[in-house]
C-alpha cells in the first residue's frame, strides 16, 4: 500500500539524482532537495540547534559569525533552514523570522536573490524575548549586485563588517574552500591584516592537518565559529546517538509504503528495481551495503556527501538510462520493455542488440550489479570477432553477451557519481576477492569463494548446480546463468570446436569467467565479501578506535619500515627526489632508529579527524605522517610475507618523503649527531666522532 497522494517509488526516486530538482535544495522551498521530506540528523545540526539556544540566552558568550565550509551537496542549505527554524523558536518570533526570510529568498519574478539577506528577529518587548539581526549568505560564490567586485572581496568586506558589529548582530555564511582561498590571497595582496589573521585561522581549522586548531569557537577568535562540513562521515552515527544519516536516507528510499506491492508493477516479478528494494530491506543486505560504502570512504579518503548518496540511491533503485529512447520511461516501464524484448530472444528471434541484451540489462540493473558494474572494455569486441569465426552470430545468448560487454565501452553511469562508482568497483569488487575468503551464504551454508571458482572453471552448469540449491540468486540471475550454461555446453560440442578450437576455447573461458564474476558479485554484495575485506575492516577499526590500542600496534610496524635494523639512514650525496648514485659513491649518515608513535589529536570543538596520524621521531626532528590505507595495507601484507620490493609506489613515496622531512632537522640536532656515523661507499668503513675530532672504524667494531 502506497502513501496516499504520493507518486510511487521507484519512479519518484529518479528525482533524487543530484542533477534533478529533488537533488538540489533551495532555501525555504519544500518541493526541492528533500527526498522523503525528512531531515537527516548530523553532528552539525545538533551543534547549530544548541547555538540557537545559546545566542538567545547568552549572546555575549556565543559566537556571532558562523562559517559553514564545504562544497555542494553537503547539506549547507538544509543546515541554514533548520537553524532559522530553531532560532525563530528560541527568540519566540512566532514564525515571523521564517516568513521574512522565505519572502527574501523568493523575490518578485525577474528579481535576483540578493547575496546577503538580512532580517531582524524581533521577539517583541515582552519579558524573556530577545532581538537579533541576522545576515545570511547562502552561497559565498554569488556576486549579485557586486558592482564589479569579486566573491572574495565581498566575503572580506562582510567578515570585517560582522566583526565590527555589536552583539545584536549575527552572520551565517556558506562558503566553499575555493572562495575561502581566494579571500585569503586577496587579504594578503591588499594588506588587510585583521582579515588575513582570521582567514589563516579559518583555513588551518578546516584543514586535515594533525595540528588543526579548534573550530567552534575558532581558536583566537571567540566571536567566530567554523565547521568543515565535508570532514564528517554520513555513515557514522552522530555523537548524540541516533541513526547514521546514510542509513536513514536509505531506509527512506526503501519505505515499503511508497512502493507497489511486490510483483504488481509493470515489470512484474522480474523487475530489478522492486527486487532490489525487497533485498535491501533485509538487515543483512542493508548492513553489507552501508559497510562497503564506509570501506570505500576509509580506503579512498573521500566522503559521501548527501548529494552523492541521493544520486546513488536513485541509481541503485531506479536505474540510469543513457539512450534518449529510454529516458522518458519510468523504471518499471523500462523493466517491462526489457521483459518483452527478452521474450522475443527466448523464442529464438534473430539476434538484435535490444532483444539479445535484454536479459543482461535486467540483471545489470539489480543493485548488486549496478554497484559493481565493471567489465573488461576490450572483451566485447574480441568476443564478437571470435563468434564470427565460429559462425555463432545467430546465437542470442552469445551475441547478447558480446553486445552487452561492448556497450560498457561508452559512458553508462550517472555523471555526478561516475568517478566514485568506478573507484568503488576497483577498490572493493567481490569478483576479485581472495578465493580463500569464506562467506555465510545462508543461515546454514558457509563456503569459501574458491568453491565457486573451481566449479565455474569446469563448467557454468556445474557452478549453477552448486549455487542453485542455496536459493540466493534472483530469478533473472538464474535465467541468465541457465542460458550461459547452454552456451558453454554448445561450445564443447565437436561440431563447434572442430571449426576453430582456439576460438571455442577463448569464448568458453570468457563465458565461464563472466558467470563466475556474476555469481561472486551477487553473493559478495549481500555479505560484504569485498576485495581486501579483512584489511579494510581492520583499517576501519583503527580509524574509529578512540582508545588507540590498534593504532599503537600499527605504529610499531611502520617503525620497522622506516628504520633498517636499529638504524635510520640519511643520504648525504643526493637531495629528495634524486636517484641514488652507485653504492661505491654514496655517503650515508646513520643515526639511531627513529621511534613511531600514535599522534594524539585534540577533537574538542572540531569534528573527529577522518585520518589517523603517526609521529615519527621526537623533539625538534619529529614529523607527523598520515596513516593512509595504502600504508596500512602494505604493513599487513608485509606481515603475510610480501617482499619489501613489492611495496606500492604510493607507500614508497610516503616513506621517502618522511625520511626526507626528518633528515633536515636531524643533521642540525647536536644531540642526535653525537651518536651518529657516516658510512662511506659500499665498504664497512664509517666515520665517527671522537673526543678529539673524527675517526674511522669498521662496521660492527666497538667504538
Amino acid at each position: 500500500m502506497t502513501v496516499e497522494g504520493a507518486a510511487p517509488y521507484p519512479a519518484q526516486l529518479l528525482n533524487w539524482a543530484g542533477n534533478r530538482s529533488g537533488g538540489v535544495r533551495r532555501l525555504f522551498d519544500s518541493s526541492s532537495g528533500r527526498p522523503g521530506k525528512a531531515v537527516f540528523e548530523t553532528n552539525l545540526l545538533h551543534r547549530l540547534e544548541q547555538w540557537t539556544s545559546d545566542i538567545a540566552s547568552r549572546p555575549n558568550e556565543t559566537p556571532r559569525i558562523l562559517l559553514l565550509v564545504g562544497g555542494p551537496g553537503n547539506g549547507k542549505t538544509e543546515a541554514i533552514e533548520s537553524t532559522v527554524g530553531w532560532l525563530d523558536a528560541s527568540l519566540q518570533c512566532g514564525g515571523e523570522l521564517i516568513a521574512g526570510l522565505r519572502q527574501a529568498f523568493f523575490p518578485a519574478e525577474g528579481t535576483a536573490v540578493p547575496r546577503v539577506v538580512r532580517v531582524l528577529a524581533d521577539g517583541g518587548s515582552n519579558e524573556g524575548k530577545a532581538t537579533l539581526g541576522l545576515s545570511i549568505v547562502q552561497d559565498a560564490s554569488a556576486v549579485v549586485d557586486a558592482a564589479g567586485r569579486t566573491a572574495a572581496q565581498l566575503l572580506l568586506d562582510e567578515l570585517e563588517s560582522s566583526e565590527a558589529s555589536t552583539t545584536g548582530e549575527a552572520y551565517l555564511c556558506c562558503v566553499n574552500r575555493g572562495v575561502l582561498d581566494d579571500a585569503l590571497i586577496e587579504a594578503i595582496d591588499t594588506n588587510r591584516e585583521r582579515s588575513l589573521n582570521l582567514l589563516e585561522a579559518v583555513t588551518r581549522a578546516v584543514s586535515l592537518s594533525p595540528n588543526a586548531a579548534r573550530c567552534w569557537p575558532l581558536d583566537g577568535f571567540p566571536t567566530v565559529a567554523v565547521w568543515p562540513m565535508d570532514a564528517e562521515s554520513l555513515l557514522l552515527s552522530p555523537e548524540k546517538a541516533g541513526e547514521e544519516p546514510a542509513r536513514s536516507l536509505l531506509r527512506t528510499a526503501l519505505d515499503s509504503r511508497m512502493w507497489l506491492s511486490p510483483g504488481s508493477c509493470a515489470g512484474g516479478a522480474t523487475c530489478p528495481f522492486c527486487g532490489s528494494r525487497e533485498r535491501l530491506a533485509r538487515e543483512r543486505e542493508e548492513g553489507s551495503l552501508l559497510k562497503m560504502l564506509r570501506w570505500y570512504e576509509v580506503a579512498s579518503g573521500k566522503r559521501w556527501s548527501f548529494r552523492d548518496l541521493f544520486t546513488l540511491a536513485s541509481y541503485l533503485l531506479a536505474g540510469h538510462r543513457v539512450t534518449p529512447r529510454d529516458a522518458a520511461l519510468e523504471p518499471c516501464e523500462w523493466a517491462a520493455k526489457q521483459v518483452l524484448q527478452d521474450e522475443q530472444a527466448r523464442r529464438g528471434a534473430k539476434p538484435s542488440k535490444e532483444q539479445s541484451t535484454a536479459i543482461f540489462q535486467l540483471v545489470a540493473a539489480q543493485y548488486q550489479h549496478a554497484l559493481f558494474h565493471s567489465w573488461d572494455r576490450e572483451a566485447g569486441p574480441a568476443l564478437l570477432r571470435e563468434l564470427k569465426d565460429l559462425d555463432m552470430e545467430d546465437d542470442n545468448t552469445a551475441m547478447g553477451l558480446a553486445w552487452f560487454l561492448s556497450s560498457r565501452r561508452s559512458p553508462y553511469l550517472p555523471a555526478m557519481i561516475a568517478d566514485t562508482l568506478e573507484g568503488l568497483s576497483i577498490q572493493l569488487d567481490p569478483a576479485l576477492a581472495d578465493p580463500d575468503m569464506e562467506i555465510q551464504a545462508t543461515t546454514n551454508s558457509r563456503f569459501a569463494l574458491r568453491e565457486l571458482d573451481v566449479r565455474f572453471s569446469r563448467s557454468v552448469a556445474e557452478g549453477l548446480d552448486y549455487v542453485r540449491r542455496l536459493q540466493v540468486l534472483t530469478r533473472p540471475e538464474v535465467d541468465l546463468l541457465e542460458r550461459l550454461a547452454k552456451l558453454d555446453g554448445d561450445l564443447s560440442l565437436g561440431g563447434v570446436r572442430r571449426k576453430r578450437p582456439a576460438s571455442a576455447t577463448n569464448v568458453q573461458r570468457l563465458v565461464r569467467d563472466f558467470a563466475c564474476r556474476l555469481v561472486r558479485r551477487s553473493f559478495g554484495t549481500r555479505t560484504a565479501a569485498a576485495l581486501d575485506a579483512p584489511i579494510l575492516a581492520d583499517f576501519q577499526r583503527v580509524i574509529e578506535d578512540t582508545a588507540g590500542d590498534d593504532l599503537f600496534d600499527v605504529a610499531q610496524e611502520v617503525e620497522q619500515l622506516l628504520n633498517r635494523n636499529q638504524d635510520f639512514e640519511i643520504s648525504l650525496t643526493t637531495t629528495f627526489g634524486q636517484p641514488l648514485p652507485p653504492a661505491i659513491r654514496r655517503a650515508t649518515l646513520i643515526v639511531p632508529s627513529r621511534s613511531v608513535q600514535p599522534l594524539e589529536i585534540d577533537t574538542v570543538g572540531r569534528p573527529a579527524s577522518p585520518i589517523c596520524f603517526l609521529m615519527v621521531g621526537d623533539g625538534r626532528s619529529g614529523q607527523p605522517i598520515a596513516l593512509t590505507y595504502d600504508l596500512f595495507k602494505a604493513v599487513r601484507e608485509l606481515e603475510q610475507g610480501m617482499s619489501m620490493a613489492s611495496l606500492p609506489r604510493t607507500v614508497l613515496a610516503l616513506l621517502d618523503t618522511t625520511r626526507a622531512r626528518l633528515s633536515g632537522p636531524i643533521v642540525r640536532d647536536k644531540i642526535i649527531l653525537d651518536r651518529a656515523r657516516i658510512r662511506i661507499g659500499s665498504t664497512d668503513t664509517s666515520v665517527v666522532q671522537r673526543r678529539s675530532g673524527f675517526g674511522v672504524r669498521k662496521e660492527g667494531a666497538s667504538r
